[in-house]
């Protein structure tokens, strides 16, 4: 079976062929061959037809790649299935191939010149191209030479090649298992860290950061859970944990509900500083204030206008943190840094207390996702040694400890919730040291635009003046 896929390129062509014949990934370049070009000369002879038919601009040259199973195919036979589909698919266009063997899976490159040297004409490549030429060549000889092909089918925009090829065998996708976990997880859960250790026994890894991942055991990358569910990103689960899931299911709810706090009324104050100059700024851009007619303002403050949104984010966090001066910023700034540096710490404290118990901690877990393979294992099933073993280790684990494991669970579930308090908790800080580096530099930006709309305004007073 070839997994195929197709690249556009712009950058240099000796670059592109340099890598696809590389003698460290085809053994000493045996494993290489050229159409429509001479070795040594491929570079040259490309760029001498983009120059006879005045085509060097654009793209400059395709890069296809053939991956193919491990332990499927030779070498020799993955080169020979490209030389083929370059005769076939690439008539009359100057390509080089190389087979490159430095992975566990052969993968084929296939490097040939947007232009081709008969016809001039450009090269085209569409999804509609894909399918009806390249994936049909390839699978075409693939199965000449005894391969197994790809299933057909249409795939879905929302889920990625994976996921489509085990939908179309009716097999469940990682990212269905992730969401019925992610449910199960939810509706279980006392609170956030109750949650990430019910996940965590069900046999996830899980990375926190700015986006939320979940990884199971043989797994290679991290799947973004609220990538195309809202709900399942760390708010949304927050949210849901606290008794809204049924809402945010039916869609009566969003699943990050912004929840501003209570402001008894206070008398409109008068402005002074920072917030007089956004007050005036968000004037003239039209958006305080009632104007029967839109404001004149110079061109270079009319393309402004598009960041209005920006600017009233800024100046709603001057005025919630009472920032009025250049004194009151460095004193904002510098508070957020040592409550960062503060919490920074704290979680570094927690961090080092869970690295002390992360043994333990481990063999919970493998305890609980081990349970099906110890008893498959009991009732004859061949092939789970290896599980039973490691179950085995981790009761072994648990009981030389010492400590009720009623007590680890809730101790590890205690922990898990305080980092993930603490991790909120950065994010915010760095959130408004970030938008306070944001108003310093805008700052000299609106001073200056406002010095020149009132230099402008004046020389038009003047101007009307005079032809009064």
């Amino acid at each position: 079976m070839a997994v195929t896929k197709i690249l556009a390129r712009k950058g240099r062509l000796d670059v592109g062929i340099r890598y696809v014949l590389n003698g460290d990934k085809t053994q000493e370049q045996v494993l290489t061959a050229r159409l429509n070009c001479e070795p040594g000369r491929e570079v040259r002879q490309m760029l001498e037809t983009k120059r006879d038919y005045g085509k060097e601009d654009g793209i400059q040259y395709y890069h296809m790649i053939q991956s193919f199973c491990p332990g499927e195919i030779t070498p020799e036979l993955a080169l020979e299935i490209a030389k083929e589909f370059a005769a076939e698919h690439l008539p009359g266009y100057q390509a080089v191939i190389g087979v490159h063997v430095d992975k566990e899976h052969i993968h084929a490159h296939i490097l040939f010149n947007s232009v081709n040297a008969d016809t001039g004409q450009k090269y085209h490549s569409s999804a509609q191209s894909y399918y009806r030429q390249i994936r049909a060549i390839s699978d075409r000889l693939c199965r000449e030479h005894g391969l197994s092909v790809l299933m057909q089918g249409e795939a879905s925009k929302a889920v990625s090649y994976i996921e489509w090829l085990r939908q179309s065998k009716g097999q469940a996708t990682f990212r269905s298992m992730l969401e019925a976990d992610l449910q199960e997880a939810i509706q279980d859960a006392n609170d956030l860290g109750h949650f990430f250790l019910l996940m965590e026994h069900k046999g996830y890894e899980i990375k926190h950061g700015t986006r939320l991942g979940f990884r199971l055991q043989g797994q290679e990358r991290f799947m973004i859970s609220g990538r195309k569910n809202p709900m399942f990103t760390e708010e949304g689960i927050r949210a849901a944990i606290q008794g809204n899931l049924s809402a945010i299911e039916a869609g009566v709810r969003p699943a990050v509900l912004p929840r501003p706090s209570y402001r008894p009324y206070v008398p409109h104050p008068k402005y002074k500083g920072f917030l007089a100059l956004y007050v005036h700024y968000l004037y003239l851009l039209g958006k305080i204030g009632r104007r029967q007619y839109p404001p004149r303002m110079a061109p270079h403050l009319r393309q402004e206008v598009m960041k209005a949104e920006r600017y009233r984010t800024q100046f709603a966090f001057l005025r919630e943190n009472n920032i009025t001066g250049p004194d009151d910023m460095t004193a904002f700034l510098t508070r957020t840094e040592g409550s960062l540096a503060s919490l920074t710490k704290q979680r570094t404290i927690l961090n080092v207390r869970k690295k002390k118990r992360q043994r333990l901690y481990t063999a919970l877990a493998d305890v609980e996702v081990l349970a099906p393979a110890k008893e498959l294992y009991e009732d004859g099933l061949s092939g789970m040694e290896a599980e039973f073993a490691q179950y085995l280790e981790a009761v072994s684990t648990l009981e030389q400890c010492g400590i009720p494991r009623e007590r680890l669970i809730s101790e590890k579930a205690q922990v898990y919730q305080q980092l993930a308090e603490l991790n909120r908790q950065i994010r915010q800080e760095r959130k408004k040291l970030t938008l306070c580096r944001e108003i310093l530099d805008r700052i000299p930006q609106i001073e200056q635009t406002l010095q020149n709309t009132n230099d402008l305004r004046k020389e038009v007073e003047r101007d009307e003046r005079r032809r009064r």
